[in-house]
């Protein structure tokens, strides 16, 4: 798969002394010591990665832990005090006024945790906003727009306004608004957080029925790993602006990189993620939970073995989860 966004060694800094605080990373000084001495505030931290064209990328983390302001470098709504980004090989830091407008118009989309539909616009109106925005006529604009409120599931809404739509619906034209340029990458800052979790969970089953329709390059902000894991081909978790993994859904959790990350997925539903056939291989591991036989039983065998991580099963041989 080719590499659409490329974002390499980029570090986002808040505040009135950028360099001096990056000149205090270079020295190794933490967060904290940069706040204390300069005031600054390092919002992303030395963060590099690659998204492939045409994948779910989930970046998630804790309130502050920086996934918001890395989504929002990827279209320079922020722009990074160092580091480059790339899009389709261009880095975007070097475009001029007039480009950077055209990349946010045809190229990339964003939906935001608030749907901001204009109240006073139909529904139909409101999908077209972007495209009226970047001058396009009004029947290219409203045939566009109804083609991407059929594609949500929202076919006979256009003549309606927002406030006779639910939450779930009102978040479908959000999306549909930014599917109506047809965009090649979407960027979703925690889309479905403010719904209700049988809401949330269609909402992901449409964004996952979209991109078998047409796959895009979408980078989905979140803090729920379950959604992650559902929804993600690949997932980066942040801590303090830094990326501390990245890979696969099952790789993460078969494999937590530190104490941070396997919190999170200590109470994941890893029965969304592994399918039978993945503990029903000869090859893996499975360690039956028995009374008075603890982890450290559970790790000698995987030291015999020579295996990172196995599967525990209850004594009826249910699946319970990962041990590592």
């Amino acid at each position: 798969m080719a590499k659409q966004i490329i974002i390499d060694h980029v570090f986002k800094v808040f505040g009135d002394a950028p360099e001096a605080a990056l000149e205090l990373v270079r020295q190794g000084c933490t967060k904290e010591e940069i706040l204390a001495r300069t005031g600054a505030t390092i919002g992303v931290f030395d963060a590099s990665l690659t998204i492939e064209a045409g994948e779910i990328f989930v970046v998630m983390g804790l309130s502050g832990s920086g996934k918001s302001t890395l989504v929002r470098l990827l279209n320079l709504l922020i722009e990074p005090t160092a580091g480059h980004i790339l899009v389709d090989g261009t880095d975007i830091s070097k475009l001029s006024d007039s480009q950077l407008r055209a990349l946010r118009r045809k190229d990339i989309s964003m939906v935001f945790q608030s749907f901001a539909l204009m109240p006073h616009m139909t529904v139909l109106d409101n999908t077209a906003l972007g495209l009226e925005l970047a001058g396009v006529g009004r029947a290219e604009r409203h045939a566009a727009a109804g083609q991407a409120l059929d594609q949500v599931g929202l076919s006979g809404w256009g003549a309606s306004y927002p406030d006779e739509l639910s939450g779930g619906m009102q978040q479908r034209v959000g999306l549909a608004r930014a599917l109506a340029s047809d965009p090649s990458i979407l960027l979703m800052d925690e889309a479905f957080s403010a719904l209700d979790p049988i809401i949330r969970t269609e909402m992901q089953s449409e964004l996952l029925r979209l991109q078998q329709v047409k796959r895009r390059t979408i980078v989905f902000i979140s803090h729920d790993l379950d959604e992650a894991m559902r929804i993600g081909d690949r997932v980066a978790i942040m801590k303090d602006g830094q990326v501390v993994q990245v890979g696969t859904p099952e790789e993460i959790l078969r494999n937590p990189a530190d104490d941070y990350v396997r919190s999170f997925v200590r109470g994941v539903d890893a029965s969304a993620v592994f399918k039978a056939g993945d503990i029903a291989r000869k090859s893996q591991v499975v360690v039956s939970e028995q009374p008075g036989k603890g982890s450290r039983a559970a790790l000698k065998m995987l030291e015999d073995q020579d295996r990172n991580y196995a599967y525990v099963v209850s004594p009826s041989q249910q699946y319970l989860g990962v041990v590592s």
